[in-house]
């Protein structure tokens, strides 16, 4: 086999969420392009639209499904439609999630709550729904579950509180759920640095927040969708076959991100 065939999914089956736009989106594109037909969810069917011309043009199939992926039950029924519609389910790449920066007086448990629903249980619902459906496949065949986690899930920062800890959690979801679903299942993360899209929209429209995201990145760049989206593609091929219960650093390098987002500061009382 030549190195680059382990890189194709010809005919495979791929559920990606929060598919309409940045990292979603450049995975769903790069799935298709190596071969896979997507089923591709999100809020906006308009943003879902506009992907699913992409994938067309590579030639495969995009099944659109315009949903509030924070309900569970939407969430978990990616997987039924992806095995009413293509018959088979291979690939989940949990990308849903994210939490709004808060000050520590400001993250109730109801707002922490919230941030591990959105960012874990969505996970849970929708791999959980869609593993019968991927154990119908032959033994030999290529199962991959990816989760779309945060560098922030390992590193301290003021004000990521709930999203830190949700992407934490996530992360070591991936690795239990590894243990349990091998040999079968491959699962793994990948922690995420900053990547210019619009979860990012806050620090790189701020020439002075992005400057200082640069000069902490080893890289000295802020990453793009298509940098995430090509280690997706690598843990759910054949290239990635030795690999589960990993979580990969798709980060520039970046320790800690340190940025001022201009919260209050607790020992001002303001």
């Amino acid at each position: 086999m030549n190195i680059l065939d382990r890189f194709t999914l010809t005919d495979h089956v791929a559920i990606v969420t929060g598919a309409g736009r940045g990292i979603g989106a450049a995975t769903a594109v790069a799935l298709a392009e190596a071969g896979a037909d997507v089923v591709i969810s999100s809020r906006t069917a308009d943003q879902l639209e506009a992907v699913a011309a992409r994938v067309s043009d590579a030639r495969r199939r995009a099944l659109v499904v315009p949903a509030d992926l924070s309900d569970l039950d939407a969430v978990a029924g990616l997987a039924q439609a992806a095995q009413d519609e293509f018959g088979r389910v291979d690939t989940v790449v949990n990308n849903v999630g994210g939490t709004v920066p808060n000050a520590f007086l400001d993250t109730d448990v109801d707002y922490l709550e919230e941030a591990f629903r959105f960012n874990v249980s969505t996970a849970h619902a929708l791999s959980r729904a869609a593993v019968p459906f991927m154990l119908k496949g032959p033994d030999d065949a290529q199962k991959a579950i990816v989760t779309i986690s945060s560098m922030m899930g390992r590193a301290s920062g003021r004000g990521y509180l709930a999203y830190g800890t949700a992407k934490a959690a996530l992360a070591h979801w991936a690795r239990l759920a590894a243990r349990d679903l091998a040999p079968r299942i491959r699962v793994n993360g990948i922690a995420v640095g900053s990547v210019s899209t619009s979860a990012l929209d806050f620090v790189t429209s701020d020439p002075g927040m992005r400057r200082q995201m640069e000069e902490k990145t080893p890289l000295g760049r802020v990453g793009e969708a298509e940098d995430i989206a090509a280690a997706v593609l690598y843990l759910s091929s054949r290239a990635g076959q030795y690999v589960t219960g990993k979580l990969l650093e798709v980060d520039g390098g970046i320790q800690e991100p340190n940025l001022d987002l201009g919260l209050p500061d607790l020992g001002s009382g303001t």
